[in-house]
This record gives C-alpha cells, structure tokens and sequence, in this order.
C-alpha cells in the first residue's frame, strides 16, 4: 500500500526573523550581513513593501563549511578597545586612525552618555593590520601630513560611514525613485528642495526615503543624534551628493513620471425646471354648460387671483334703464354662484 503520509511544502521565502533564527544570527547581525551583501534578499512579493529571503539561499548559507561559525565571524563587530587589542596597538592610535579615515566604521550607538560608540568589522580590522604598507601606520611616529590633518580637527568616521550607508541603500534599491531617495536620505532638506523643484515630486521621493537608523524614539536626544550623523555636513560631500542626485532624478523621470492629482470636472449647472401655472376654474354664466357636469368645465389658463363675475348682455326693451338692469342681472348671477342648483334641473 503507498504512503499517503502528507508532506507540507515548505514556501519558497521567509520572513526575515525566520531566516535569522534559521542561520543562528541574532536580527542585528542579520540586517548587517544584508547590507554587506553576504545574505541576499528579494522583494516581497505579497505587496507589504518589505524583504525576504528565499529558502534556496538559506540552504546555500547552511551548506558553507564552518557553518554557523564562519557566517557569524564574518558579521562580527568590535568597538574601540576590542578593535585596538585586535589590532596589537594602543586605543588612541586606533581612533587616530579612525578619525583620518583608514578604518571605516560599519554601525554605530548612542550609549546613556549620548556619546557616539562605533564599531567596525573585526575581519576588515585583521585584514588591515595583515598588509605589510600598513605597518608604518600601526608602529612608529605617524607622518607629518596625517598628524597636521589631525591637528586641524579633521574627523571622517561619520561621512564614511554615510558613505557606506548609501551603498547599502543603493544596493536595495530596485527602482530609479528608490536610488534618489536614497541620495536624498543624506541630503539637508533645503538642498533637496533646491534639486528637486516640483512638489509632487519630491512628494514622490519621500516614499522612497529610507528613514535614519533606530535609536531610540522619535524626537528623542539619541534618535536626533543619529539624524544628524545621517545628513551630509562637509561642502564637497552635499555638492557630490546634490549633483548625483539631480542625475538619478532625471533618470527617475525619465522612466516613470510622478503622480499627480487628476482634475476635478466640474459638470455643467442643471437649468431649473419651467413652473407651469396652476390650473384656474372661471366660473360659467348661467344656462351655459362647457365641460358637462363635475371637473371638466375647468378652462385652464393664466392665474386670476378674484376674476370679476362677466354680467349678461342686456336685452333690449325690458322697461328698465342700463344701470338698473346692470345691476339686478349681477345680483341674480352672484346668487345663481352661491345656490347650488338641484339635480335634474
């Protein structure tokens, strides 16, 4: 007799949370593999506008040799002491190094001082400290032009990190839009006006803004540090910024236009109905009889608010002057109206 044990099947993408729990990588640590490109992730599918993870790549990561070690040392991040003690050199030399840019930081937090803590790569540290033209920087007197440069307070941990930041950005991104609200992810406000003139469609590029790094709540001191680490400070870096910008832009346009809101239309006015006259009853001299009995004597016309009763001809040779017969005949016709006249008559 055949099996006829059901076998689910499993989906063919998953969540996020669940592929990080499936390679053993707290959700940290995950989002950064993504960024540095060592886990891909496709769109959703679904239309919620997010990430997943298709089960072919987690069976691709799961079947790596060192597995789930060598996946977990590869997005394994250090700060300052860790990172000095990695490198077999002094904590200040390390942050001398840092600040003049030769060694990039990938993640940063504020701590409960409000101070800025990076991090960086332990294995980006090692290789560094692995090349031979480095040595000069890790032992010895440091070059007169590195000491100038940091005598004049130079500190570019923050822009290199926006700069990798981008690529990451850009690397999600799967549309023209999306590149451009990268771009103006780093920009001031004022700059991005200033490239992007039409409202609608910097309304547009604001769906595609990536938001700063979590920290801490909306509003808050951490959450207004890191907005500020997210924007560009130094001229050339907003002028590279700005300019590329203005390039995707046009490529955005170029491929879809923004959405605009379509004009009302305005029906024509509707002309009022004609009112027609109500229908007015003359009252019908006596012996005449033009509609037969009931309602169908009335003689439709314009309205008369009180017609004046129409006396009848005056017949000639009744012994009576003009005025007396006027007179006696509209008193009998006033009477005739007010009498209701008996059936058969």
């Amino acid at each position: 007799m055949p099996d006829s044990t059901f076998v689910p099947s499993r989906p063919a993408t998953c969540s996020p949370g669940r592929a990080a729990r499936e390679l053993g990588l707290k959700r940290a640590d995950f989002d950064l593999a993504v960024h540095l490109g060592r886990i891909r992730t496709v769109p959703d599918e679904s239309g919620g506008g997010g990430r997943r993870v298709e089960r072919a790549e987690i069976d691709r990561l799961r079947a790596e040799p060192g597995f789930p070690g060598t996946l977990i040392e590869r997005v394994h991040v250090v700060g300052t002491a860790e990172g000095a003690a990695l490198m077999h050199i002094p904590a200040g030399r390390f942050t001398r190094l840092a600040r003049l840019g030769l060694l990039v930081p990938v993640r940063f937090y504020v701590n409960r001082y409000r101070a800025v803590v990076w991090l960086y790569l332990a294995e980006e540290l090692r290789h560094f400290a692995a090349q031979g033209v480095n040595a000069r920087l890790l032992k010895g007197r440091t070059p007169e032009t590195l000491r100038g440069q940091l005598a004049a307070g130079v500190d570019l941990r923050a822009r290199n990190w926006r700069g990798r930041h981008l690529g990451f950005l850009l690397r999600k991104a799967d549309d023209p839009w999306a590149r451009a609200g990268a771009l103006a992810a780093l920009l001031p406000l004022v700059d991005v006006h200033d490239v992007v003139k039409d409202p609608y469609e910097r309304a547009h590029l604001n769906r595609y803004r990536p938001a700063p790094p979590d920290h801490g709540a909306p509003g808050s001191p951490s959450a207004l540090l890191a907005e500020e680490l997210m924007t560009a400070q130094d001229a050339d870096e907003i002028g590279w910024l700005r300019s590329e910008l203005g390039r995707v832009a046009e490529e955005a346009r170029a491929h879809t236009s923004a959405p605009r809101p379509t004009p009302r239309r305005t029906e024509p006015a509707m002309r009022p109905a004609a009112r027609h006259p109500r229908p007015v009853r003359y009252a019908a001299p006596h012996g005449e009889n033009p509609g037969g009995s009931g309602n169908a004597g009335a003689v439709r016309g314009p309205a008369a608010p009180h017609a004046a009763p129409t006396a009848p001809p005056t017949v000639p040779g009744d012994g009576r002057g003009p005025t007396a017969t006027r007179a006696a005949r509209g008193l009998r016709g006033w009477l005739r109206r007010r009498t209701p006249r008996p059936a058969g008559v």
